[in-house]
């Protein structure tokens, strides 16, 4: 249920077409909440039928021209609602992890590169938050509420690659040279 909250969240920032929501997928809120070409633009249906959002009004009406999106009073409301409301931590699924157990069971071929691939992927993704983190927040300046609490989303994705850095980097150690 959070893609249509991940969308509303997104047009509350920024009105914004399909394709520029894709877009801001990728760059931003797809570090923590990813959703496909496809799925954004069903959600937009789903939503703009709900009354959660418009189109925005078009200067020039054309057939297949893009359409650009606001979100309405209904949606505002749904996603305070959604904000303040409980949700149970999801269950960690990660096919690393049950590799490495599967491994206890049938040996460790292959399990070093696959490690050291994840320990590459890892830090890229690392390096890549903090740059984000220097260009967007930089020490001793001063931020609003709504950065603030952006800081925070990630210094959050911040902090679970820096414990996937030090996890696999044990991981590696302790399955030892040459396995």
């Amino acid at each position: 249920m959070s893609l249509p909250h991940a969308i509303l969240t997104a047009l509350l920032e920024k009105p914004s077409s399909g394709l520029e929501l894709t877009r801001r997928f990728d760059r931003s809120i797809g570090y923590f909440w990813s959703a496909t070409h496809q799925q954004i633009y069903r959600e937009l249906g789903r939503l703009e039928e709900a009354g959660h959002i418009r189109a925005l009004p078009s200067p020039v009406p054309a057939r297949g021209q893009r359409k650009e999106y606001e979100v309405l009073p209904a949606g505002r409301e749904s996603l305070r609602e959604w904000v303040g409301a409980a949700e149970d931590p999801k269950p960690l699924r990660s096919a690393l992890l049950l590799r490495m157990r599967a491994a206890a069971v049938v040996g460790t071929a292959g399990l070093r590169a696959e490690l050291e691939r994840h320990l590459a992927l890892h830090r890229a993704q690392f390096d890549e938050y903090a740059a984000i983190e220097e260009r967007d927040f930089p020490a001793g300046r001063r931020t609003a509420e709504p950065d603030r609490l952006r800081h925070l989303v990630l210094r959050g994705g911040i902090e679970l690659e820096r414990f996937w850095l030090e996890w696999l980097g044990a991981a590696l150690e302790e399955l030892g040279p040459g396995e």
